[in-house]
């Protein structure tokens, strides 16, 4: 909660379609054991379609970087369900910000969820928040590559809301996201 008693947009409760409470918020430091405990978890092909290669762990560097949100370059977000030294992590997204030649910034997204929360809203909650984050720290546009095959991450950013272009280059598609236009926030996946 902020002073005035509104919820943070960096810290947020919602329910997944199926009634799981959940609480979305910025990964900390202490959270690195449960996003290796999370990442253990993972199918290797929820593995693939997040990272589009086999990995049987992640890298010190990107553990590192998980936690080390500064909103100017670099936001990683949790899903948790339980609370205190019970939480677990069952989905993350993350967003870096793009080398840019212009005034318009611009920051790759990625996303990934445990198996088990699958199809219950949770990306498109993530994706609702990432998104807000990203337009208020001057971010003008959100992209992310994506397996042809993994429908349901296109579908979430397809009802986002938002104005979007896909080019497909052989199994990838690449898509971006316009946070600039008029018509207000982007809509997280019911």
């Amino acid at each position: 909660m902020t002073n005035d008693g509104t919820a943070s947009p960096c810290r947020q409760q919602a329910v997944l379609r199926n009634g799981t409470p959940v609480q979305i918020r910025v990964a900390l430091p202490e959270d690195r054991d449960r996003i290796v405990a999370a990442f253990n978890e993972l199918e290797p092909d929820s593995v693939y379609t997040r990272f589009f290669s086999m990995r049987k762990e992640l890298s010190a560097v990107e553990l590192d970087r998980f936690s080390a949100t500064d909103f100017v370059n670099f936001v990683g977000l949790v899903a948790v369900v339980g609370s205190g030294a019970d939480e677990t992590v069952i989905g993350a997204a993350t967003y870096v910000v793009l080398p840019s030649k212009n005034a318009a910034r611009a920051a790759e997204v990625a996303f990934t969820v445990e198996e088990d929360y699958q199809g219950q809203g949770l990306a498109g909650k993530l994706f609702g928040m990432l998104a807000e984050i990203a337009r208020e720290h001057g971010i003008a546009h959100l992209e992310a590559d994506v397996l042809a095959g993994n429908a349901p991450m296109l579908k979430v950013f397809e009802r986002s809301g938002l104005a979007l272009t896909k080019t497909r280059d052989g199994g990838v598609t690449h898509i971006v996201m316009d946070l600039r236009q008029a018509g207000g926030k982007p809509r997280a996946t019911p």
